[in-house]
């Protein structure tokens, strides 16, 4: 159902710039929910320019590191050494407090192994692959690798890493996943017993988790950092929904990060990331899910090849998805995407394509998460 929307006067105006002293706290609430659902990506090893702009002013919900800038070819992006990503998360998180926002999710993919990046190059401790973890089906030796990845994290600031990854190893030719070592098992049981062991270390040093790449990575073909996935002739239900199915029956409500995976007998128009069938119908209706949906990014090729910015935002959350990444880290770099996207927000609401209640729901859910931030 649409909503109608505000008989206001110049009300994207007053969503989309700074409030002006007459806007309604109505529409300046608003304005800082929208903020609130955006992760974002940025250039810089400091807390200053546009991302100090988008913590600060449009009270962003999170921003997410990389070690390696894509559009440059260069490994360098927010990651220098420990001190120095220390220094900018506490920076960040000063800018957010400063502009009245709450604490920031400070996130990063942090899996180790070949999707790595704290490295050792930058001063980090080494890691090891899932696969690695989940050969040997040593509790002792997981529990020892995720308690470093977690202090690590949470030394650096972190509070967010995207881990662990729970796609079951179907076909470990799968080049972004069985290729690269990050499922721990074809077994859909050890993958859930290693990602239990993995959430409950980063919980220890109050970072939190991300369950990925719903609703299945591992039997894929393709790359979705490349081109839209299909899933739907390798994809198994009963092992690739079984480790999501395990831990959000165990309680599990951090994040799960929804994949761009195409499933045309499931959705035959949208891919998961963007699918009201996947998210409001199987992840939280059938597995019962209440923590956090969170998109992959949305500047993946399998989304910017075929979507707009725009429709796929207002797909995005109306499918369910609670925070967008925007990781400004794929063919170009945009210094002002993170305000457009806001922008972009501001203006589906307003056309009353993205209802009020959509972004209440929302941020109910990433206020309860906040919440259990340190």
């Amino acid at each position: 159902m649409r909503h109608p929307i505000l008989p206001l006067l110049g009300f994207c105006t007053l969503l989309c710039t700074t409030p002006r002293a007459n806007a309604l706290t109505e529409d300046s609430l608003l304005r800082r929910q929208i903020g609130q659902m955006i992760v974002a990506g940025f250039r810089g090893f400091d807390a200053t320019g546009e991302v100090a702009d988008a913590v600060q002013r449009l009270g962003i919900g999170g921003v997410i590191y990389f070690d390696r800038d894509v559009p440059a070819a260069r490994n360098r992006r927010n990651v220098r050494s420990p001190q120095q990503l220390q220094k900018l998360s506490a920076e960040l998180q000063r800018l957010a407090q400063a502009g009245g926002h709450p604490k920031l999710f400070i996130t990063i993919d942090q899996e180790g192994g070949r999707v790595n990046r704290l490295k050792p190059a930058y001063g980090f401790p080494a890691s090891v692959s899932a696969e690695h973890q989940g050969r040997l089906n040593d509790p002792d030796t997981t529990r020892k690798w995720a308690s470093l990845t977690a202090m690590t994290c949470s030394q650096a600031g972190i509070n967010v890493d995207f881990a662990p990854c729970v796609d079951v190893n179907i076909d470990p030719q799968c080049p972004v996943i069985g290729a690269l070592g990050r499922s721990f098992s074809g077994d859909p049981a050890v993958v859930a017993e290693q990602a239990r062991i993995w959430t409950d270390a980063l919980h220890e040093r109050g970072v939190l988790a991300s369950l990925k790449h719903f609703p299945g990575h591992g039997s894929s073909r393709a790359d979705s950092h490349l081109g839209l996935t299909d899933i739907t002739q390798t994809w198994q239900e009963d092992k690739e929904l079984a480790p999501y199915r395990t831990l959000i029956d165990e309680g599990y409500a951090d994040f799960v990060m929804v994949g761009h995976l195409m499933h045309r007998d499931i959705d035959a128009e949208y891919p998961a990331s963007l699918s009201q069938r996947w998210i409001a119908e199987i992840l939280r209706g059938g597995l019962g899910y209440r923590g956090v949906v969170i998109t992959d990014d949305l500047n993946m090729r399998a989304i910017v090849d075929h979507y707009s910015l725009e429709r796929a935002l207002e797909l995005a959350i109306n499918a369910g998805a609670d925070m967008v990444i925007i990781g400004n880290n794929g063919k170009s770099y945009e210094p002002d995407l993170t305000q457009r996207t806001f922008d972009i927000l501001c203006r589906l609401v307003e056309q009353g394509r993205i209802s009020r209640e959509r972004i209440a729901q929302a941020n109910d859910r990433i206020r309860t998460l906040k919440a259990r931030l340190r």
